[in-house]
């Protein structure tokens, strides 16, 4: 029950468009659930231009098209609702709500979780009504005591704000936009700040932010030319800031290295107040390309009194850092395991420590140990479960 886009298209007969579009909205989340539940079905939403094209067709409401045209106006598609197939680059964009009120076209997109072919029965597509509820109540906050086109403007820009809290990642709260700007009104007028009651203290001293980043490769070799190898960073980014004040205001700016990948799947500490959409909707399971969001990786945040993990983060790097082979037989009552471990040379060998962990699970405890290194030493821990090859310490 959710819409892909919402669009407000001002009818201007006479003009060489026939129309303008005046507002729009997109939800990325929802397409992708889209793309989903549709399939092989899966129409993508036009941009403005085409979609606006296609829309005033169907309508009627371009000069050109009053000739008898087949797939728009035989008597199998005479249409007594509001919902339109719009074609666009050769597919069928549907279903698509519009009316047309005032000169204004009131039209969204609703969400349709399962696949468009067949056809499913719109009274199975629970987001139509929903997607009638929220065009209308734009309309009734467009209309309701407007004079001129001054306030038809001012209460237009007010729009993405107010779908921010009535209709959040395309889902309807509140068809009804002005409860929503009395919220925003009210929570515009400077309140004397509370000490919340997550933060019982103040911190009082030399201001200070402290960043550490973590990150570890998660590897898997397979040594075989049939199986591909496959590795991904997994990185965390925990903070501390020691500052004045009952909610002092942070934001912390994560910048690439040069020719470094991109961040994806990142999720946020509760605190993080607000994001760019293009941080959120990076994922791992999309296809890499140069339209990918590089950064700079804005958080702004209210930090709590103790050190907190600010965001994870997941990366493709284009080689692992250590190359590996490992390989174990089994001989009665003991194993022969052989290990050979390489450093990738793009990686230069700065590390503080390097241990390799060799953990037999199931196995019972480890009795006795035989070994010959070419670099390091192996230790086994006190679980008896555990060999540490300690190559740098």
């Amino acid at each position: 029950m959710a819409q892909r886009a919402v669009w407000l298209i001002s009818h201007e007969p006479g003009t060489p468009l026939r129309g303008t579009v005046r507002f729009s909205r997109r939800y990325p989340t929802v397409e992708k659930r889209a793309r989903v539940f549709n399939r092989a079905s899966y129409v993508p939403i036009p941009e403005d231009g085409p979609f606006l094209k296609a829309l005033l067709f169907e309508l009627r409401l371009l000069d050109d098209d009053k000739d008898f045209v087949e797939s728009r106006d035989s008597c199998s598609r005479i249409n007594k609702t509001s919902i339109y197939g719009l074609l666009v680059g050769g597919e069928e964009l549907w279903p698509v709500v519009a009316f047309l009120k005032n000169d204004m076209i009131y039209a969204c997109v609703p969400l349709v979780e399962q696949t468009l072919s067949p056809r499913p029965p719109l009274i199975s597509v629970s987001g139509v009504s929903q997607g009638f509820e929220l065009l209308y109540g734009i309309q009734d906050f467009l209309y309701s005591g407007q004079k001129n086109d001054n306030e038809l403007n001012t209460k237009l820009s007010q729009l993405p704000d107010l779908l921010l809290q009535a209709c959040p990642f395309g889902t309807v709260l509140d068809a009804n936009l002005q409860n929503s700007l009395d919220n925003t009104n009210f929570a515009s007028v400077t309140q004397p700040q509370k000490q919340p009651a997550w933060k019982p203290g103040t911190y009082k001293g030399k201001p200070q932010v402290s960043i550490s980043i973590t990150e570890k490769v998660k590897s898997m070799q397979y040594d075989k030319q049939g199986v591909a190898d496959t590795w991904q960073v997994v990185g965390t980014v925990t903070c501390k800031c020691d500052l004045e004040g009952i909610m002092p205001n942070v934001t912390i700016s994560l910048s690439l290295p040069t020719n470094g990948s991109p961040l994806q799947d990142i999720l946020v500490h509760p605190c993080v107040t607000s994001l760019d959409s293009a941080i959120l909707t990076s994922s791992s399971i999309d296809a890499m390309d140069d339209s990918a969001f590089s950064g700079p990786y804005k958080f702004p945040f209210t930090p709590p009194l103790e050190s907190f993990n600010l965001c994870y983060y997941t990366s493709q790097v284009p080689v692992p850092p250590i190359l590996g082979f490992y390989q174990m037989k089994e001989e009665e009552v003991q194993l022969r395991i052989t290990i050979n471990l390489k450093l990738h040379e793009s990686v230069k060998n700065n590390f503080e420590f390097c241990e390799a962990h060799i953990p037999f699970f199931n196995r019972g405890p480890i009795t006795h140990l035989e070994y010959k290194t070419s670099f390091g030493q192996l230790e086994v821990f006190r679980e008896k479960s555990l060999l540490i090859w300690i190559i740098v310490d």
